[in-house]
């Protein structure tokens, strides 16, 4: 363990420099909108109903110090990842767990675990999506554990689909894997050549969790990093080009068209459900932050503070994805409005987007265990950024039962 007096000194001086370094006012270009009004889409995005009444967009703002994290430890949550563990693997520095987000001209609380029991009680979260959705449920339960640890009420051994349910207020927990949402393959699983090629049917939904969903009363779907790889896209049954397969005579489409067709699909297929009534969040992407090359290429993530506003822009590649979610994200809305469903919008993009010390980087395993393992630069550290998803999702329940309690 580091020396704590060390660490706080150390924290402190970081914060007073992050606090008195320049910055100005930066209107994030994915928080814009077009203009056209208020629509139902338009205040979905914004989640603008606070506390007290007003309006305020609680995805726009900044991080704050917040001496009084982290709410657990390692010691106190099993739930902990191993390769997200990075207090037990001797991160040095423990500043990148004190800081909240606060929204620009309103104030988002912290996660409060009992009020967040008492409004889920008798009913049920499904995580649908990547390990990074993953690491959001562990750190839900993490947050969870001051009042309450979950039995493990699975029905699989597998690791990938897994249940657990707080006795006392009835509330279950379950996490479907499926990093592309719609149907894929590896191309060669079982091949010579291990290409890490995947068949994506873009136009076929990933039954695995369409079919196991109906009964939830909230639903967080996200997906992102895995459609980084080398990939074939298919629809109607026939290839229609490929992201970085180095095949000839196929078209090299970008990578936001195989992400775009994978939500459109996935959003459809939520809207012809026949039984489910919940409501269905999207947990937008969340960006890496590797420097000095790629996660396969020596790429880290060494900082220790969070971005301010002027420090950084969502550009590129992740820009591209970003707004082809939101876009199928907004014709989801109005299409499952006609059918009385709900859509809400956890948009974490912005936020973390501003985080780069948040991540396990080389931290995720012992300095020198015999393990090929790439620095990590898309998960998060428990405790860490990751914890503010919950305020996010409390404020959205609040806003579900009216504010109630």
């Amino acid at each position: 363990m580091p020396n704590l007096r060390i660490v706080a000194k150390s924290f402190v001086a970081l914060t007073l420099l992050w606090l008195f370094s320049s910055a100005t006012t930066w209107d994030p270009l994915f928080r814009r909108r077009d203009g056209a009004g208020e629509g139902v889409e338009d205040t979905v995005m914004k989640m603008t109903e606070v506390e007290g009444g007003g309006d305020c967009d609680v995805f726009a703002g900044e991080w704050v110090p917040n001496p009084e994290a982290p709410y657990y430890t390692n010691a106190t949550c099993w739930a902990i990842h191993e390769h997200q563990n990075c207090m037990k693997y001797g991160r040095p520095d423990e500043g990148f767990m004190k800081w909240r987000w606060q929204p620009d001209g309103c104030d988002l609380p912290v996660f409060e675990p009992y009020r967040f029991l008492d409004m889920v009680r008798n009913k049920s979260l499904a995580f649908v999506g990547d390990s990074v959705g993953r690491n959001h449920m562990q750190s839900l339960i993490c947050l969870l554990s001051r009042i309450e640890y979950p039995l493990d009420v699975s029905t699989s051994k597998d690791e990938n689909f897994k249940r657990w349910k707080y006795m006392t207020f009835n509330f279950t927990i379950a996490t479907f894997w499926s990093p592309f949402l719609v149907r894929a393959k590896e191309a060669d699983s079982d091949g010579p050549t291990h290409t890490g090629l995947f068949n994506l049917y873009l136009d076929e939904v990933n039954e695995e969790w369409t079919t196991q969903i109906e009964k939830f009363d909230y639903v967080i779907i996200s997906a992102g990093h895995w459609f980084y790889r080398p990939s074939m896209y298919f629809e109607n049954e026939k290839r229609v080009g490929c992201r970085y397969c180095l095949i000839e005579n196929v078209i090299d489409l970008p990578m936001s068209y195989g992400y775009r067709m994978a939500f459109k699909t996935a959003f459809k297929a939520i809207n012809n459900l026949k039984s489910y009534k919940g409501v269905t969040f999207l947990r937008t992407f969340a960006p890496s932050h590797f420097e000095g090359g790629e996660w396969n290429g020596g790429g880290t993530c060494p900082r220790q503070l969070p971005l301010r506003k002027n420090e950084t822009l969502l550009d590129g590649t992740n820009l591209e994805m970003y707004l082809a979610q939101m876009e199928e994200f907004k014709v989801a809305i109005k299409e499952g409005q006609m059918k009385g469903l709900k859509y809400r919008l956890l948009d974490m993009t912005y936020a973390m987007l501003l985080r780069p010390d948040g991540h396990p980087s080389r931290y995720g395993h012992l300095p020198h265990d015999n393990v090929t393992m790439y620095n990590d630069c898309v998960h998060w550290c428990l405790p860490g950024p990751i914890d503010s998803w919950s305020d996010f999702l409390l404020h959205a329940i609040k806003m579900e039962g009216g504010m109630r309690g």
